[in-house]
């Protein structure tokens, strides 16, 4: 507050959620397009539009092991009383040069092989006696066996109908047919029907590289001895996974002590290798909040982030802004492990998804009954606590407590219960929204 005006200053203001996030996304501009081959595209969002070059299947093939046969030849043909085919070759998947199925004859087909001009059918080598003349019961052996001889015959038991155990040319799909629009997430089914058609590359929106680095004198590696007054650094494992579950590229940083000279030499390291940047801790009030010293000093080609004060519990320090030649976003989380979560999840993975160009960039919400009880305060913040939602009752139990350090609690959470910010106390059976977490 200025006390020769009465009005609150830029450094005082205190930000809601949504003015916050709506800040930070109207800053992400979509990742320009790159052609990628098909395996490297999994996740990303296609950008043009894709047709079908070639008919799908290409040709009529076999849906069974079988005989590929004329209908007319074994109409007639009946358990008790079958018909006899001079058996004329071999059609196995892959095969160039087809046999002419005539009159009383009948080729042996694999599953997937070029039906033999002349056949209109296949009839499945469990209604032959396979060529052996020993009737059904051999016919699994024998189709198992070595290739059946020209001149050599079967015996069908079963009549079929035109088509029977074909698959059509174009039945799946014709030449010039769209096969995917722009827009479309590539998940595997749509990676496959891409190969498919003979795509080898696409082009699409990339996945955004995401760097991740946790701040702080007192945190370990893993594995490592904790020393007095250390604590292991968790924020860039959970962090590095959370971009990663939310389509990115991730890179964790180890740990990045207390020194603004190395804060800084480090996040000029990285962003060559950035489409986004996320560091946790040091961005409070205290006397070593590194981050916040280090970036709120930026100007002119360095760029610029600010840190703000947020309605909300936990996370209620912020720091955001674009850094760089080529303007990185930037975003500082604070230092707990449970406000680094939660902060992640509400700015950070819409940001990643933004540029990516993928079209849900926020956790669905849902309504719910809380099952217990929940006070809320202060008054004025927004609260997310870590919740277990039950789908099928509709009902979500708190679990853990309200501190930001309960990352035990957030493990076994899969849902965040929000509490509005006009609301002090939720009754057992009362109404909440809770997001979603996967």
């Amino acid at each position: 507050m200025n006390p020769a005006t009465g009005q609150t200053s830029h450094q005082d203001r205190v930000w809601s959620v949504a003015e916050h996030l709506d800040d930070v996304l109207s800053k992400i501009e979509p990742l320009d397009p790159i052609e990628l081959q098909l395996p490297d595209a999994q996740g990303c969002v296609l950008v043009e539009d894709i047709t079908v070059p070639v008919a799908l299947p290409p040709f009529d093939n076999s849906s069974m092991d079988g005989y590929a046969v004329r209908v007319a030849d074994v109409a007639g043909a009946a358990e008790g009383a079958p018909v006899t085919l001079t058996v004329i070759g071999d059609v196995a998947a892959g095969s160039g040069e087809l046999p002419e199925v005539g009159p009383g004859q009948a080729a042996r087909i694999m599953t997937g092989a070029p039906v033999p001009p002349g056949a209109d059918a296949v009839v499945p080598v469990e209604w032959t006696d396979g060529g052996t003349g020993e009737g059904p019961a051999a016919t699994m052996r024998a189709h198992s066996a070595a290739p059946q001889d020209a001149g050599g015959e079967v015996l069908v038991h079963r009549p079929v109908a035109a088509g029977a155990h074909i698959r059509a040319r174009g039945s799946d799909v014709g030449a010039g047919e769209p096969a995917l629009a722009a827009g479309t997430v590539l998940g595997p089914s749509q990676i496959g029907l891409l190969a498919a058609i003979g795509r080898g590359t696409v082009r699409v929106r990339p996945r955004a590289r995401v760097v991740v680095m946790s701040t702080g004198s007192e945190l370990v590696q893993p594995g490592e001895a904790l020393g007095p007054g250390q604590i292991y650094d968790s924020n860039s494992f959970q962090l590095t996974a959370a971009a990663r579950a939310a389509g990115a590229i991730a890179y964790r940083v180890g740990a990045v002590a207390d020194d603004a000279e190395t804060l800084r030499s480090t996040l000029e390291d990285q962003l060559i290798r950035a489409d986004i940047l996320v560091t946790s801790g040091g961005v409070s009030v205290g006397a070593y909040d590194v981050v916040k010293e280090t970036l709120a000093g930026l100007s002119g080609e360095e760029g610029q982030v600010e840190f703000r004060k947020l309605a909300m519990q936990p996370g209620k320090p912020q720091g955001f802004g674009l850094i760089g030649p080529d303007r990185i976003p930037l975003l500082a989380l604070p230092g707990n492990p449970v406000s680094s979560y939660v902060s992640f999840e509400l700015f950070v993975r819409p940001a990643i998804r933004a540029l990516m160009g993928l079209p849900e960039i926020h956790r669905p919400t849902t309504p719910a009954r809380c099952t217990d009880a929940i006070a809320s305060s202060p008054k004025g913040k927004r609260q997310f606590l870590r919740g277990s939602y039950d789908p099928d009752a509709g009902t979500v139990t708190p679990v853990g407590g309200a501190g930001s350090h309960l990352i035990k609690a957030m493990a076994h959470a899969n849902a965040l219960i929000v509490v509005l910010e006009d609301v002090t106390e939720v009754a057992e059976g009362g109404a909440v929204d809770v997001v979603l977490l996967g």
